[in-house]
């Protein structure tokens, strides 16, 4: 079984490096090898790693923390552009408790305290799947921490993550603490921290549950013919059919 982490993909060579650590923390926890395959911005792509792929199915888990259109779209056609005709694609990393349990704990460790006022700090998008993702960690993250918990948006979409900061500094917060929602350094990492806010935590990929998290996927990413245990089986692949694709809801 070949087991590939597909992210999203920076120019910043720390990025790079702090998704394939990521990848290589997952690979010891499974034992077996996890390959790195981008979706934007440079190589190797999803379909590039799925055609050089030597066994006779792969599992993909997506590094993204909603249903973006990298998700949605892009993955989709990458997996169809292999050729691969036996793969399962996880669902993205979010929304979820352990996804926002981790963010808690980031903030936390950068230096949050009871009564800082909280800014969501994502990339942005357009897609309203995902925007209704990023609305639930912040809901997740508001009943964990107490705070109330607000968006910003470093790249598409609104509102913007300045204009965030400063309309939560404007309501009074004693501070303004920014919880990245970004999974390695990078551009958009920067943005968060040139926001004007007290504090900014650390990305995702840094912390030790993401690993966990993404070696379970890999884990409970069964075939398509096997049922999940739960009573609902996983979608079949069909005989002729270019790929399968099975959506595990985990």
């Amino acid at each position: 079984v070949s087991l590939i982490l597909a992210a999203h993909g920076t120019r910043r060579p720390g990025g790079v490096a702090m998704v394939g650590d990521l990848a290589a923390q997952v690979s010891d926890l499974l034992g077996r090898p996890v390959q790195v395959a981008f979706v934007d911005v440079l190589g190797p792509t999803p379909s590039e790693v799925l055609a050089a792929a030597t066994g006779p199915r792969a599992i993909v888990v997506p590094a993204f923390l909603s249903r973006g259109y990298h998700v949605r779209t892009d993955l989709p056609a990458h997996v169809a552009a292999s050729g691969h005709h036996n793969v399962v694609v996880t669902p993205a990393l979010g929304p979820g408790g352990r996804v926002a349990r981790i963010v808690s704990d980031q903030l936390i460790q950068t230096g949050w305290r009871p009564g800082d006022s909280v800014v969501l700090g994502a990339a942005g998008t357009s897609d309203p799947h995902a925007r209704a993702d990023l609305h639930t960690t912040a809901t997740l993250l508001s009943a964990m921490t107490g705070s109330r918990v607000s968006l910003g948006f470093a790249a598409t979409g609104g509102p913007d993550i300045n204009e965030a900061v400063e309309k939560a500094r404007a309501g009074g917060a004693r501070r303004v603490v920014v919880a990245s929602y970004l999974l390695s350094d990078g551009l958009f990492q920067d943005k968060l921290r040139d926001a004007g806010a007290d504090l900014v935590s650390r990305p995702l990929g840094t912390h030790p549950g993401m690993a966990r998290l993404i070696a379970d996927r890999f884990r409970r990413a069964v075939p398509p013919s096997v049922n999940t245990g739960r009573g609902r089986p996983v979608r079949h692949h069909r005989p002729g059919a270019p790929t399968s694709l099975a959506m595990l809801d985990l």
